[in-house]
């Protein structure tokens, strides 16, 4: 097993290596702070906001026009700048691929969080710092 630091609730932070994604959460409390690890990087949140700000736009304009191909930009707009973080800047497997739900509420968190001001706060409260 690679190394890993445990989390008061039982979770443990990935490092790059530990690539088997098997840990199994019972509540989004509880996948929040591993979501926040597969994000130590500071270019991969700022890339996963881009993306999340443009997943944004264009479901606002899908409202505002009723093109579902607003509904397709969406989601090539979102998730194709935050996979590409997850490949050449924290260099591990998206949590979107165990965890499709919480993945994408752990997303929107984390961008109304640093929209807000209070994504720094949340890291170090969770102890999540740049690998």
């Amino acid at each position: 097993e690679s190394p890993a630091k445990r989390l008061p609730n039982g979770g443990r932070l990935r490092y790059p290596d530990d690539m088997d994604n098997t840990r199994e959460f019972r509540s989004f409390a509880d996948f929040w702070p591993y979501y926040l690890s597969e994000h130590a990087r500071p270019a991969t949140r700022a890339t996963h906001f881009f993306g999340t700000a443009v997943a944004i736009l264009m479901l606002a304009l899908l409202a505002a026009t009723g093109d579902l191909w607003f509904l397709l930009a969406a989601a090539v707009g979102g998730y194709g700048p935050a996979w590409i973080s997850h490949l050449f800047i924290e260099r591990n497997r998206p949590a979107t691929f165990r965890y499709p739900f919480w993945s994408l509420l752990g997303d929107f968190r984390m961008f109304f969080m640093a929209s807000s001001g209070r994504l720094g706060a949340e890291l170090q409260r969770h102890q999540i710092a740049p690998r």
